[in-house]
């Protein structure tokens, strides 16, 4: 089956703009609706993006035929119930990261999709790029040896006021928010998932973490560090020691058209140049080739559950002050 293959988004939320663009340049993709809590909301957006159909409830989306495919970019908590029910309306589903807030929620989605027969996948945008697949390859063929120590961040100053990333019932926090990419790169590079995970988090407006800093170690000998906040100036960075080498990503969870990454083996500096293409461009096209038949979305459920697992473990250990031993914790 190689259509052109109906999206549609649900709700009017920030981050349709960078979904509509390559959704728009994909030649494998049509926008076809938007969704809204009212139909007034849903016209004007419509109007405003160009967007033929215009839906005044969730569910009316779904119950569209012609859609084939869900963005679900609603708020954290509201991300497993409305992907589980696209799933059991026909759909298959681009959800955004984080797929889910427990593992049981993860579980549910992963039967939905089972029982369906529809792809849902989580939208981790950078695993889809050149950049990143590149470090990959680089850690396995062993450019900087042994692999030993994984370090990340991924912080900015979060002001506005209301906003659901405060509201810890709605999935708030920066580690759901952000610090879900370096757990993600970790677990990636890795190429297992953490034994044991150990978190400091630092509450703020809602009472959830303003700031996270955690720990993991894995079974291989590897072990990472990471901290995430909304209270600090803006930082994003990976870094990847081995025993013989350091590699440096500057921008490693939004890479863009013109990338480096800085591979060092003592005195030698070897600055590795990438183009990439548009940054969402990846995870738009990956889950078409999946509904087309081509292979399985990149970033699987289960993959997804390993991230919510190392993440609830973390958020576990802080509230405890004691590590957890993720084998156990799930």
């Amino acid at each position: 089956m190689n259509k052109v293959l109906n999206w549609g988004l649900l709700s009017t939320a920030r981050i349709n703009r960078a979904l509509i663009p390559p959704l728009r340049a994909s030649q494998k993709t049509r926008l076809l609706g938007i969704a809204s809590r009212s139909q007034s909301s849903a016209e004007v957006y419509a109007g405003e993006w160009k967007i033929p159909r215009a839906y005044g409830s969730y569910e009316a989306m779904l119950a569209d035929p012609e859609i084939d495919v869900i963005y679900n970019p609603l708020p954290n908590h509201l991300h497993a119930e409305w992907t589980i029910k696209a799933l059991k309306a026909g759909k298959h589903v681009l959800c955004e990261k984080p797929l889910a807030l427990t593992l049981d929620e993860v579980d549910a989605i992963i039967a939905a999709s089972k029982e369906t027969g529809n792809w849902a996948t989580e939208a981790f945008m950078y695993r889809h790029h050149v950049q990143t697949i590149k470090v990959k390859e680089l850690v396995d063929e062993g450019a900087i040896g042994r692999l030993q120590l994984i370090k990340g961040a991924f912080s900015f100053v979060l002001t506005r006021e209301g906003n659901y990333r405060f509201i810890k019932e709605f999935g708030g926090g920066s580690l759901w928010d952000v610090g879900c990419y370096p757990i993600s790169f970790a677990r990636m590079i890795a190429g297992e998932e953490p034994a044991e995970v150990f978190g400091w988090q630092v509450s703020g407006l809602g009472g959830c973490d303003e700031s996270f800093y955690g720990q993991m170690r894995f079974g291989n000998g590897i072990h990472a560090q990471f901290d995430c906040s909304f209270n600090s100036h803006f930082r994003t960075y990976v870094e990847l020691v081995g025993t013989e080498g350091v590699l440096f990503i500057s921008a490693p969870f939004k890479p863009g058209l013109k990338n480096e990454i800085v591979l060092t083996k003592g005195a030698k500096v070897n600055r590795i140049k990438l183009s990439g293409q548009e940054l969402y461009l990846g995870e738009v096209e990956d889950l078409c080739n999946a509904i087309q038949g081509q292979k399985p979305p990149r970033v699987s459920l289960q993959d997804s559950r390993g991230n919510i697992a190392a993440i609830t473990g973390l958020i576990k250990s802080a509230e405890s002050g004691l590590s957890v031993q993720l084998g156990d914790f799930v």
